[in-house]
């Protein structure tokens, strides 16, 4: 007889934590229809790459990933936001510049992904009659470490910003049902998560799309709506003694509601705006939602209620049509607002972009400049707030301590966010009995700074 082998699957996940956790959708099916997965192409049966399609840097590497695995593999499923670009002619620009790949779907496509595995795969056995694997239960394979995890309430987007081509690939604004992200994040809590971070395209728009129907969750009516949403997260997390951060928050007028919850400690004091620009003239040139709030205000009184509250947020610079004085009010808004931590964009004149067709598209050279000017002013902020930690106790989540933290460690405070922002590097513990473990909370005083990073002794 000769040995049935498992078919192997490779698997690249590319972009933001959006696709990440249709990353994790489509290797939870995987996993429990029995194929084996792993990250490399090397020995796997076929190879799934999900891809970035939004500014053109994220669009080469996601193409030179798929040549590099079409190369050492040669048997390739495309997904992801690449996967619904069109070229210039409207054929579609993966098969265009890779037509030896077996199949293309768009973004948020796991039962699509799936049926073009099962074309080239046989299924392994059958998942209602055999045991579905996976430490998380209902919550599925995670790609991230086990401590942290992301939680997607919702699909889509239904404004039509400019700069922005997200919706012609994501679709509009599709809210999860709130028992089911609720159900979701009772069990990543229960297996072992210490950090969810609650992202969508437009958090602040959850429930938007279904009128803030009422659901139910524990058997009790609970309405759609980010408000009610973050005060049941809060409260589970509470019960796990876990953190809840929220990403991707437009700054809506109802997201002052949420401001207290931060402020008692239930959600981690931590708000991430994705302002974009500061000048009214620019943003109604972007088609900004919230683009008429008085945002330098709104942080006044955000800190006024919350004090410890930390902002990060990204903006363009060099959208077409900025003048200096557009961009001078931008870099002045990001002193006076004090935004902790800030990235930016020079504008990239995206294919199907709306904003390519204003007038005064800026060159290349100025857009790249604007940039680097942003980001001096950026840094200059956020260091001089990290040296008014210096002094300070605060709680950290530790992300590695090798030899139990013997040699010190590196973890994140309630304001460093996995991957985006700056970390806590650990001193070597003075106590001999103090140890770190990673995916533990403890305690330590900030003693430096390090550029973006605190230098922390643990207590």
């Amino acid at each position: 007889m000769s040995e049935v082998t498992t078919p192997k699957v490779g698997f690249v996940s590319l972009g933001c934590p959006k696709a990440l956790t249709d990353s994790e959708l489509i290797l939870t099916q995987l996993s429990a229809e029995g194929y084996q997965t792993s990250k490399t192409f090397a020995g796997a049966d076929l190879v799934i790459v999900n891809t970035c399609g939004f500014i053109d840097d994220a669009v080469k590497e996601s193409l030179d990933t798929i040549g590099e695995a079409l190369a050492e593999n040669g048997k390739v499923i495309v997904t992801g936001c690449l996967g619904a670009r069109s070229a210039d002619d409207g054929a579609n620009l993966v098969q265009q510049i890779h037509p030896r790949v077996l199949a293309v779907t768009g973004p948020h496509a796991t039962q699509e992904v799936m049926d073009a595995v099962h074309a080239h795969l046989p299924k392994p056995h059958d998942p209602f009659i055999d045991l579905v694997p996976g430490a998380f239960g209902e919550a599925g394979v995670k790609l991230t470490p086990k401590h942290y995890a992301y939680l997607k309430i919702s699909e889509g987007c239904n404004h039509r910003c400019t700069f922005c081509i997200i919706p012609s690939m994501r679709g509009d604004l599709v809210s999860r049902p709130i028992g089911d992200v609720l159900k979701e994040a009772r069990a990543l809590f229960e297996g072992g998560v210490k950090e969810l971070l609650v992202i969508s395209q437009d958090t602040s728009a959850y429930g938007v799309d279904v009128k803030y129907r009422t659901g139910f969750w524990d058997g009790q009516p609970i309405k759609t709506r980010i408000f009610e949403l973050t005060q049941a997260l809060a409260q589970l997390a509470e019960t796990y003694g876990a953190w809840v951060r929220l990403h991707y928050v437009y700054p809506y007028p109802s997201v002052d509601e949420i401001i207290p919850l931060m402020a008692s400690g239930r959600v981690l004091p931590y708000l991430d705006v994705p302002f974009q620009h500061s000048h009214p003239d620019v943003l109604k040139r972007m088609k900004r939602p919230a683009s008429g709030e008085k945002n330098l205000e709104r942080i006044a009184r955000w800190r006024e209620l919350c004090p410890q509250i930390v902002i990060r947020s990204t903006f363009i610079a060099g959208f077409p049509g900025e003048t200096e004085e557009e961009f001078e009010h931008l870099l002045n808004f990001v002193r006076e607002a004090e935004i902790d931590r800030a990235g930016c964009f020079a504008y990239s004149p995206v294919n199907g972009a709306a904003a390519n067709d204003i007038p005064g598209m800026l060159s290349q050279e100025v857009r790249e400049a604007r940039q680097a000017r942003f980001m001096e002013v950026a840094e200059e902020v956020s260091v001089a707030k990290l040296k008014r930690r210096i002094g300070d106790t605060l709680q950290v989540l530790v992300d590695s301590a090798p030899a139990n933290g013997r040699k010190g460690g590196v973890g994140r405070s309630y304001a460093d966010a996995p991957e985006i922002d700056g970390v806590v590097k650990l001193l070597p513990p003075e106590k001999l009995s103090k140890i770190l473990k990673v995916g533990e909370f403890t305690r330590a005083k900030v003693v430096a700074t390090d550029g973006h990073d605190l230098v922390a002794l643990p207590i």
